[in-house]
């Protein structure tokens, strides 16, 4: 049989891709997630996150940690104050769910968490930046990490990135997590979900005991 240099080709090419195509069936989750950080949201959902205990201090100065919240949801996001890009909006974000939270006729049902990477954020900085979004310091605080040896873990077990460039600025990725009523990262969401979006998420995991995972 004459060997037909594109007929060589096309075979070769088949074969690629139908490796590729199995690599990518087992890695995201049976095509059922289209990316890397859909599988993750998809594995946090299913099994809530045990997140570290990390000590925080708030826009005023107030120690605590997000343990201190059990029995209560909180969504958390992760900025910083000399942020000109992504931050602003994460905050915008925040604000209008805040306001959602304020107006609901049974009552508040979410707090929020605002937590800084930047070690160069003071409680200063955090209540100035606050005071932009009209974050009261209670339904929704400010924080920095008090001890920065333990930023890493707590940025790990969130899935949050941050790289500095060398000037000040950090390129990051963001998202609207949210914390169960047992302290456990119970969902992922986009960044600038709407209220009612995270509402949902809020109550359908309070209706559910999902398994729990520390990875």
């Amino acid at each position: 049989m004459r060997d037909v240099p594109w007929l060589r080709t096309a075979a070769a090419s088949l074969v690629v891709c139908v490796a590729g195509g199995a690599l990518f069936w087992y890695g995201s989750d049976g095509f059922r997630a289209l990316t890397t950080e859909q599988a993750r949201r998809r594995a946090i959902a299913h099994s809530p996150r045990v997140l570290p205990v990390v000590a925080l201090e708030d826009q005023d100065g107030r120690p605590f940690t997000l343990g201190d919240y059990r029995g209560r949801p909180v969504a958390v996001d992760f900025v910083y104050t000399q942020c000109q890009s992504i931050c602003p909006l994460l905050s915008a974000g925040f604000q209008r769910l805040d306001r959602a939270e304020r107006s609901r006729p049974a009552g508040r049902q979410l707090q929020l968490v605002s937590i800084s990477f930047d070690p160069r954020d003071t409680p200063a900085r955090l209540r100035e930046y606050a005071s932009h979004y009209d974050a009261d310091g209670r339904a929704w605080r400010f924080a920095r990490v008090r001890d920065t040896r333990d930023l890493a873990a707590l940025l790990g077990a969130f899935g949050i990135t941050v790289i500095s460039n060398g000037r000040g600025d950090f390129q990051h990725n963001a998202a609207v997590h949210v914390v169960d009523g047992h302290g456990r990262l119970a969902r992922v969401l986009d960044m600038g979900a709407p209220p009612a979006e995270v509402a949902r998420a809020v109550a359908t995991n309070a209706r559910r005991e999902p398994r729990v995972s520390s990875r």
